[in-house]
C-alpha cells in the first residue's frame, strides 16, 4: 500500500470506486431523459449549481475580486465547458455507452499532443505510445462504428470533440487555480456554461423543460454532484497511475449498461480498440507518476 492510499485508507478506495461507478451512468441517464441531449446537460449545470455555491462558502473562497484577466479565462473555462457537455451529450445518443465514454475521456491524451505542439516539448516513450495506441484504438472503434451505422460514427466524432473541448477547459482553469480555490473555479464556471448550453438547445430545437425530472436530478445528483465530488476527494490520494487504471472502470461499467439496457454488443474490433485506448490512458499518466516518485524520494532542502 502506497503513502497516498495510507493517507485515505478504505475512504478513499471506496470514493475512487463510487466516483467512478456514478459517472460512468452519466449518458444513461441523457439517454433516458424526455428533453433534448444538450438539454439534460444544461439541467445537469443548472440543477448542480446551488449546490456548488454553498459548498464554495461553506469553505469560505472568495467568489469576487479578480483581476480582469481571471475573469475572461473563467468566461472562456465555462464556455469550452459547455460546448464539451453539449458535444459529449450529442454523441452519446448516436454512439454507444462505451465508445462516448472511451471518447469523452481521452483529454489527457490530447494533453500530450498539446505540449508537442504548441510547448514545443518532446514528449516521453511512454506518451509517444499512449498517443500512438490511443489513435489506432480509435481508428478501430470508429471504423467499427461505421460498419454498424454511420451515425454511430457521427456520435463518435462528437464525443472525440467533446475530449478536445475539455482540455482547452482544462487549460483554462489551469491559470486560474493559483488564484481561486477549486470549488470557486467550478462555481464560476458552471455560471458561465449554463447560458452557452441552453443557447444551443434552443437553436438546436430541442425540448428543453422535461415531464419527468427524474433523470435530470440524477444526473445532476449522482454524476456532477456525487460523481465529481467523490473524484474530487480521491484524486489526491492516489498516483496518477491507479487513477488512470481506475478511469478505465467506466467505459467497462457503460458497456455493461448499454448491453444490459439498449443490448448494445462489443465486437471483437470494438473490444481490441478499447483495449488500446485503456492502455493509452494508463501509459500517458505513467512520465507523471514518475516525477512524483522521484520527488517523493529526494531529501528534503537543508
Amino acid at each position: 500500500m502506497t503513502k497516498a492510499t495510507e493517507r485515505g485508507g478504505i475512504l478513499a478506495i471506496l470514493a475512487l470506486i463510487l466516483a467512478n461507478v456514478a459517472l460512468a451512468t452519466g449518458p444513461l441517464f441523457v439517454r433516458m431523459a424526455d428533453t433534448g441531449p444538450v438539454s439534460a446537460g444544461f439541467w445537469r449545470l443548472t440543477l448542480a449549481l446551488p449546490v456548488l455555491f454553498l459548498i464554495a462558502r461553506q469553505q469560505r473562497e472568495p467568489m469576487t475580486g479578480y483581476r480582469t484577466s481571471i475573469w475572461w479565462l473563467l468566461v472562456l473555462s465555462g464556455i469550452a465547458f459547455a460546448l464539451d457537455l453539449a458535444s459529449w451529450n450529442f454523441g452519446i445518443e448516436r454512439t454507444k455507452l462505451a465508445n462516448s465514454t472511451l471518447f469523452g475521456n481521452m483529454g489527457s491524451v490530447m494533453l500530450v499532443v498539446y505540449g508537442f505542439v504548441i510547448g514545443r516539448v518532446w514528449p516521453h516513450r511512454a506518451e509517444l505510445g499512449a498517443v500512438a495506441f490511443a489513435i489506432l484504438g480509435a481508428g478501430l472503434l470508429m471504423g467499427s462504428s461505421y460498419e454498424l451505422d454511420v451515425r454511430n460514427l457521427v456520435g463518435d466524432l462528437f464525443c472525440l470533440l467533446a475530449g478536445v473541448l475539455y482540455v482547452v477547459y482544462l487549460l483554462s482553469i489551469r491559470h486560474v487555480r493559483g488564484e481561486m480555490g477549486s470549488w470557486s473555479v467550478l462555481v464560476w464556471s458552471t455560471i458561465f456554461g449554463i447560458g452557452p448550453m441552453l443557447c444551443i438547445a434552443v437553436l438546436l430545437g430541442e425540448p428543453v423543460w422535461p415531464t419527468d425530472w427524474t433523470p435530470v436530478l440524477l444526473l445532476a445528483l449522482v454524476c456532477q454532484l456525487f460523481g465529481q465530488g467523490a473524484m474530487v476527494y480521491a484524486v489526491s490520494h492516489f498516483s496518477p497511475v491507479v487513477l488512470g487504471i481506475a478511469l478505465l472502470s467506466q467505459p467497462a461499467i457503460a458497456a455493461l449498461i448499454g448491453w444490459r439496457v439498449f443490448g448494445e454488443t462489443l465486437s471483437l474490433f470494438d473490444t481490441i480498440g478499447m483495449v488500446l485506448i485503456g492502455v493509452a490512458l494508463v501509459l500517458v499518466r505513467l512520465p507523471e507518476a514518475r516525477r512524483a516518485a522521484r520527488l517523493a524520494a529526494s531529501p528534503p532542502a537543508p
